[in-house]
């Protein structure tokens, strides 16, 4: 294929295998209507701190093929994440007589995913010996 239509079907590909693991996860930690909601917490977190790792990696560290950001980063790491379901999540609690735990909820999954992202970033550029130099956006 080439050009738009390539990357279309990369990040439908990814997105697919991203929500199928999401999915997997949701089915091995089930959460009550008034239970803190580990999983969803639990893949966005991990997925911000893959997504500082990856773009690291593919703009900054390799040289990679054009589709692999859009596979994995939009794809399967978008397919994987999943904020709309914290969303639905945080007002289900509110709505259920949880308001702090809605509160805690949505402030500690953005503090963490943001740390997550990162943290990512940083320890993936350590690791690989990427100097980030002065004037740089993030250095």
């Amino acid at each position: 294929m080439q050009g738009d239509g390539a990357v279309v079907v990369v990040v439908a590909v990814g997105g697919g295998l991203g929500s199928l693991a999401r999915y997997a996860v949701a089915r091995m930690m089930p959460v009550g209507p008034d239970a803190f909601p580990w999983a969803t917490f639990g893949v966005n977190v991990l997925g911000c701190l893959l997504i500082g790792i990856l773009l690291v990696l593919v703009t900054e560290a390799w040289t990679a093929h054009r589709l692999w950001r859009p596979f994995l980063g939009v794809g399967v790491l978008g397919g994987f994440t999943t904020f709309s379901t914290y969303a639905v999540e945080i007002v289900g609690l509110a709505d259920g007589g949880r308001p702090v735990l809605a509160f805690t909820y949505l402030a500690g999954t953005l503090v963490a995913a943001f740390t997550a992202v990162v943290a990512g970033v940083w320890f993936t550029r350590a690791a690989v010996g990427v100097a980030v130099t002065k004037g740089s956006r993030d250095g």
